[in-house]
């Protein structure tokens, strides 16, 4: 198990679906849209954010809960992606790198959700 959450695989990735996201939404014309930046950059934040801070409560129940919202921020951003789409503030191909990079952090939060439920280890809350 990784000794700091920004060793975690997963973490890292949620950490360049941010930098995407920030990037998109820094064009003139998807700014303006301030609802949806700020809802799309908030829950691009939520992943990264969750990850970081369940590692941080040295609890494998904790951790696995806070995965849980991370993955579901996950699905949200994907969600606010088509909408960026259909207003026309990406193209397909911004559309098409952001959300494969999305689904391959859904999966590997997921998989490390597998990891940790079939885990004899437990956090040092649980000991």
């Amino acid at each position: 198990m990784a000794k700091r959450f920004e060793d975690l695989e997963a973490w890292k990735s949620a950490r360049e679906v941010t930098k995407l996201i920030y990037a998109v939404t820094s064009a003139e014309k998807f700014i303006r849209d301030f609802a949806l930046c700020n809802q799309i950059r908030r829950a691009s934040i939520s992943i990264v954010s969750n990850i970081a801070e369940g590692f941080e409560r040295n609890g494998d129940k904790e951790f696995l809960q806070f995965l849980a919202i991370a993955k579901a921020s996950c699905g949200e951003v994907r969600a606010q992606m088509y909408i960026a789409l259909d207003q026309n503030y990406v193209n397909e191909e911004q559309f098409v790198f952001i959300t494969n990079k999305l689904n391959e952090t859904s999966r590997m939060i997921s998989g490390f959700i597998k990891y940790l439920q079939q885990s004899e280890m437990r956090g040092s809350k649980y000991k």
